[in-house]
């Protein structure tokens, strides 16, 4: 396994990161449990989670199940990096009593006690925000970080789906307050079929010394290689994946995609990692397996080189937005 620094930190995290979102809905305790087992024998130590994880009358589910893990001794806790966010309405029935989802002040000190608990842990890694509060300013947000630094429960704050602007709009502000180290990170939609991040939002993170954590690197299962699932008969498209091939064009840009990949003889799963892997920017994607198998394939991707012919091909069919604002100024 390769390790990198997470963004300005000293902190060192393996270039994949181990997402647990599966954990729970799709993948059971004993098979998570296995799963974590196994990432972390391969030398992944950057866990992702969320405290809305398990969803509905299960939010809070996946932190448990990583809680019990760790729970299970062996150095696993102090091996691993973990990383959960703050944000969403942990009300099962679905209505939030006022103060209990956002980044008030109030929220997140209850989301914070809430998640080491689950964790069953003294401490989080990286604590995320899990979207933008348009209510909440930031001077309230960083006073509240700034206390639960001192008090040992949160070492560093990330983002997760913030705008460029806001990026750096929180980390002025921080570094205006002075003390604060502000946001480290920023967990972005990023893969080869969705790269606007690449306008504003990555060289935003760049400029302020975030690490970028791409999350759905596969796009919703559409760049591993679905059409040739499907005529195997091996697995249908579902989800985001069904509702884009319905697009001849997008049909038709996936086909060209797998048929590059297999002239080059890689699979396309390990080639979508791969690539984000050679970004400027990226600290490591963010791979979510139901199994260990896999978990198995998305290791490969470290190992992986791509050449020049086949990242130009890649560019070809995926080809960026380009850099703000001549992407869309002329």
């Amino acid at each position: 396994m390769e390790y990198t620094q997470l963004g300005r930190t000293g902190l060192k995290v393996s270039r994949l990161v181990l997402g647990t979102m599966n954990f729970g809905p799709q993948t059971d305790e004993a098979d998570s449990h296995a799963i974590m087992d196994a990432a972390l024998d391969a030398g992944i130590n950057f866990f992702d989670t969320a405290n809305v994880y398990g969803w509905g009358e299960n939010k809070g589910r996946t932190e448990e199940i990583i809680g019990t893990w760790f729970a299970k001794g062996e150095g696993r806790r102090d091996k691993v990096v973990i990383a959960t966010k703050v944000y969403g309405n942990m009300g099962a029935d679905g209505a939030a009593w006022p103060n209990h989802d956002k980044l008030s002040a109030v929220n997140i000190r209850r989301a914070v006690d809430a998640s080491l608990k689950r964790l069953k842990t003294d401490y989080i890694d990286l604590y995320q925000f899990h979207h933008i509060d348009r209510s909440t300013p930031f001077e309230e947000i960083w006073q509240a970080v700034d206390v639960l630094i001192q008090q040992g429960k949160i070492l560093y704050v990330g983002s997760s789906n913030f705008p460029g602007y806001k990026i750096a709009q929180a980390n002025e502000i921080a570094a205006r307050r002075g003390g604060t180290i502000g946001l480290v990170s920023e967990q972005c939609l990023y893969n080869l079929a969705e790269r606007r991040a690449e306008m504003e939002v990555i060289p935003a993170a760049q400029d302020y010394g975030l690490g970028v954590i791409p999350w759905s690197p596969l796009h919703g299962g559409l760049l591993g290689g679905v059409l040739k699932k499907e005529a195997e008969g091996v697995r249908r498209a579902s989800g985001r994946a069904a509702e884009t091939l319905k697009d001849p064009a997008a049909r038709a840009q996936i086909q060209a995609y797998e048929d590059l990949l297999d002239k080059h003889g890689i699979e396309p799963g390990e080639a979508a990692l791969a690539w984000l892997l050679t970004r400027p920017g990226i600290t490591g994607p963010i791979v979510g397996p139901r199994t260990a198998d896999q978990l198995t394939s998305a290791l490969r991707a470290v190992d992986l080189e791509l050449s020049e012919d086949l990242l130009a091909g890649l560019d070809e069919i995926f080809p960026g937005p380009g850099p703000s604002p001549e992407a869309f100024a002329w």
